[in-house]
């Protein structure tokens, strides 16, 4: 068996770094996907590096296909053939009521959410239809389904459509070999979060009584990219805390 290589987009923080990283404690040598963050992401490749995998930084736009063809084509050249991809990378955009948004944080919301989602798994798909075999794993959001009203319908229109990507792609390429598959997290303790003592702030208002943590999200992410979940495409799977 091929060892697994993963390109993580949007991998130097929050759920991203947790994915990274028990990933690589699964056995998964990483790429690391990030827009900006340099020294976070080094913190990441360290952690990796720690486990024993291997593991590779790229400053990438997800939403340019240029810049997509070239993190894939480091990770080929550095890494091998990559096996898997997470999804990850997401701006929220506004912050408000739909009516108070202006269009160019939308556009670039849209941008990174849908567009560099799309970007990201028509590249993995010709790269893995090679191979005949990979794994994709899609980051919603449980607002994909609340709708988010008041905060960013907007996101929650993105998401969605995440989710409807997941499903006609999975179908579209499961006679080639490759799995895509959802995670859609609600609340989550990380820097994604403009107020960031929200996820406390509506803790009151999720069943389980509180929000998560990046890592409960990873453990979601690895299992849809393991052995495990061989039989397992098209799914969107909800850790939400019951939301």
């Amino acid at each position: 068996m091929q060892q697994p290589v993963t390109i993580v987009t949007g991998g130097s923080r929050g759920i991203g770094a947790a994915v990274c990283e028990r990933l690589a404690a699964d056995g998964h040598d990483i790429v690391v996907g990030y827009r900006s963050h340099d020294s976070a992401a080094e913190k990441v490749a360290d952690a990796v590096v720690a486990a024993g995998r291997r593991c590779l930084t790229v400053r990438v736009d997800t939403a340019d296909e240029n810049d997509v063809d070239r993190l894939f084509d480091a990770a080929a050249q550095q890494l091998g053939p990559v096996t898997g991809l997470v999804n990850n990378a997401g701006v929220s955009g506004p912050n408000g009521r739909l009516v108070d948004a202006d269009a160019d944080g939308m556009r670039q919301a849209l941008g990174v959410n849908v567009l560099g989602y799309l970007l990201c798994a028509r590249r993995a798909v010709r790269d893995m239809s090679r191979t005949g075999r990979g794994a994709i794993v899609n980051v919603s959001s449980a607002a994909a389904t609340i709708g988010s009203p008041g905060q960013y319908v907007h996101y929650a229109a993105a998401k969605a459509a995440v989710d409807a990507m997941t499903v006609g792609l999975a179908k579209e390429v499961a006679a080639d070999g490759i799995r895509v598959n959802c995670v859609a997290p609600g609340t989550i303790w990380t820097d994604f979060h403009a107020d960031p003592e929200r996820p406390a702030k509506v803790a009151a208002n999720i069943p389980m009584g509180r929000a998560g943590q990046p890592e409960e999200v990873a453990g979601a992410v690895s299992w849809l990219l393991s052995n495990d979940a061989a039989y397992t495409t098209g799914a969107v799977l909800r850790v939400a805390g019951g939301l």
